[in-house]
């Protein structure tokens, strides 16, 4: 695939939001290129135990070919080691839809954080993407709703300033799909996408075999198949859950290392949000097209 013009990138950490309520200050990276204006942004949820320090391979390649990307540290972070008899524990995946949406809140906090960013935001552009654990609390800001045991959905959280998303191996159905102990610790992964109206790609490795699911790797594709369109499905092909390496430049938890299929997410990722957030733009068709003549695709896309 052609590779987009990329520039510099300033990147700054950490960055206080006030959190009343939540026990901590709520701390994101703030990553931008050094140059332009009218700059989309990007908030992204890192997955369980991870900080505002992971994914850099993702945020580095959107950063630099212009995006704000915004990351918090969620309370379930291993830097944050929060005591097991912490109250805030049942309600964690809560507080993290809240982080994303403080995020959006303040994001003149974050403009007048950042050296020379002032004034330099587009707001009507921003999309929310996550990792994991992560791409499901991003997809609550999508529509996705959490139901309860007799399958009724709870509170909405959707947010209508984001108006894209990308889910990269985002858990599926719970209920009956969840293995035992999933469905015992983790009650709020029961996600119902049928109010998921946002555009969105979801992105699923083809041998992510979780421990979470009775199910195969197809779980990680209910994002897309349960959901209303416009919706891209991107299958990697002989990808785990870490999808070539995208939590880290030298990640000890990838155990499907290929900077092919991480160069793939990254272009595929920013065409796709470029393509979401500016009607008109062709950049995804013309990324989609690319992969599905190539001789030995990593992958392949799907859309409704």
């Amino acid at each position: 695939m052609h590779d987009l013009v990329s520039t510099p990138v300033l990147s700054l950490r950490p960055v206080a939001l006030a959190a009343p309520g939540r026990g901590t200050d709520l701390h994101v990276r703030v990553s931008a290129p050094a140059t332009g204006d009218g700059l989309p942004v990007i908030v992204f949820s890192h997955g369980f135990g991870e900080s505002l320090d992971g994914y850099a391979p993702l945020v580095d390649f959107w950063a630099a070919h212009g995006f704000v990307v915004v990351q918090p540290t969620h309370l379930d972070s291993r830097t944050l080691d929060l005591a097991p008899d912490d109250p805030r524990h049942p309600d964690i995946w809560r507080t993290r839809v809240e982080d994303l949406t403080r995020v959006v809140d303040q994001l003149d906090v974050v403009e007048a954080a950042v050296p020379g960013l002032a004034g330099r935001l587009d707001r009507s552009r921003v999309a929310a993407a996550g990792h994991s654990w992560g791409a499901q609390t991003a997809s609550t800001l999508l529509g996705a709703r959490v139901l309860d045991a007799d399958g009724v959905p709870g509170e909405d959280l959707s947010d209508p300033r984001i108006t894209a998303g990308v889910l990269l191996a985002a858990p599926g159905t719970g209920g009956a799909d969840l293995a035992p102990f999933a469905a015992e610790q983790f009650p709020f992964m029961n996600p119902g996408f049928a109010g998921m109206t946002t555009p969105a790609l979801v992105v699923a490795g083809d041998a992510d075999q979780s421990a979470l699911t009775t199910r195969g790797p197809e779980w990680f594709t209910d994002p897309y198949s349960l959901s209303p369109g416009p919706k891209s499905l991107l299958t990697l092909f002989g990808a785990e859950h870490s999808l070539g390496g995208i939590t880290g430049y030298a990640a000890t938890e990838t155990t499907d290392e290929s900077p092919e299929r991480v160069a793939l997410i990254q272009r595929l990722t920013s065409a796709f949000l470029r393509s979401a957030l500016y009607p008109g733009d062709t950049g995804f068709a013309a990324a989609r097209a690319e992969l599905a003549e190539s001789t030995d695709p990593l992958g392949r896309v799907e859309s409704k």
